[in-house]
């Protein structure tokens, strides 16, 4: 099972999705359509590492909401993880035993290796 978790609007996100050429066995699910549930954020977090490895810190709200000047907690980025979808650090591949979320090149190549 893999799946990849994306922003049909995010021009980063379509272009590395071309870039890694999905196959039919990865499920696509574009995250504003189909916002995720709270075990699937759970899920993710626990499979990248923390709650923070999935959480985007470039979403607007971070700075909006003033985020930025605080110090969150595990607590408070599962919080807005679920408040929000453009919080979930885009895009995200999940395979049985693992997630990347991101964008920077060792990150896409990461996901390459998966697939």
């Amino acid at each position: 099972m893999k799946k990849f978790y994306y922003l049909k609007t995010c021009d980063t996100c379509n272009r590395i999705i071309k870039e890694l050429s999905l196959g039919t066995d990865v499920e696509m699910r574009e995250i504003k359509s189909e916002p995720l549930t709270a075990a699937e954020v759970e899920s993710l977090a626990k499979k990248a590492g923390s709650f923070e490895a999935i959480f985007s810190k470039r979403a607007r709200k971070y700075r909006s909401y003033g985020l930025h000047e605080q110090n969150l907690t595990e607590g408070d980025f599962k919080k807005y993880l679920l408040e929000d979808y453009t919080f979930l650090k885009r895009p995200v591949l999940e395979t049985n035993s693992e997630a990347i979320a991101g964008n920077a090149k060792n990150q896409i190549a990461a996901m390459a290796k998966l697939l």
